[in-house]
């Protein structure tokens, strides 16, 4: 896992979504309440010169979305900090403590896997398909199959290669859940709802892939 350097206050920026409040470590920064995906958009493609850190103050989806349009826009030489909400599960996957705005403004970036799916959107924390019949692999693993009947499944990105692991949900849930891990996840079933750090897609899906991108983003920790 490849470490960059430190970046100084002066060229990072901190992207405050919805209604959060500005953490005390971070007010020396200048700061862009985003507006929607267009918003989102405008402020990353149009970062300044020498901005070489992001600062997300929000949920797993903002972060997802941040991810995404650094994907989208070829950019994920720029680092990223992450200070979470309470609930999300990329705070666990990444080892989020506490003090998370003071390390995501002074920590170093470590390059990690950015995982996304067959429709280029990133994922930061938790995906799932729900209430699924069909077959779902892992690399060359099945996870599931249609003789197992309905199910629902969870997948995450991991902090290194192969990049991420999914699951079975099964019931009951004091059960040890079994996870495979891998470089790639697909689904082939009737119709899934794909939901992604927490939003539902728009519609059902037949198919559905979620795998490790080329490059990495740079996690601030």
């Amino acid at each position: 896992m490849s470490i960059t350097s430190t970046t100084g206050a002066a060229s990072a920026r901190v992207l405050l979504f919805g209604a959060r409040r500005l953490p005390h470590a971070l007010r020396a920064l200048p700061t862009d309440r985003p507006d929607g995906a267009e918003g989102l958009r405008a402020l990353v493609d149009g970062l300044p010169d020498g901005t070489r850190r992001l600062i997300v103050v929000g949920g797993d989806d903002d972060l997802g979305q941040v991810l995404t349009r650094l994907m989208r826009a070829e950019k994920l030489d720029v680092e990223l900090g992450f200070v979470p909400d309470r609930r999300s599960r990329a705070r666990r996957i990444y080892r989020i403590r506490f003090g998370s705005a003071r390390r995501a403004r002074d920590g170093s970036a470590h390059r990690v896997p950015l995982i996304r799916d067959d429709t280029g959107t990133a994922l930061a924390g938790r995906a799932s398909w729900q209430t699924v019949i069909g077959e779902a692999t892992v690399d060359d693993t099945l996870l599931f199959g249609p003789s197992d009947g309905a199910a629902t499944v969870d997948v995450e990105p991991t902090e290194s290669v192969p990049g991420l692991r999914a699951s079975v949900r099964r019931r009951p849930r004091l059960l040890p859940r079994h996870w495979a891990t891998g470089r790639a996840v697909q689904l082939g079933t009737e119709g899934a709802v794909v939901v992604r750090d927490g939003v539902a897609g728009p519609r059902p899906v037949t198919r559905s892939t979620f795998y490790r991108h080329q490059q990495g983003w740079l996690l601030v920790r």
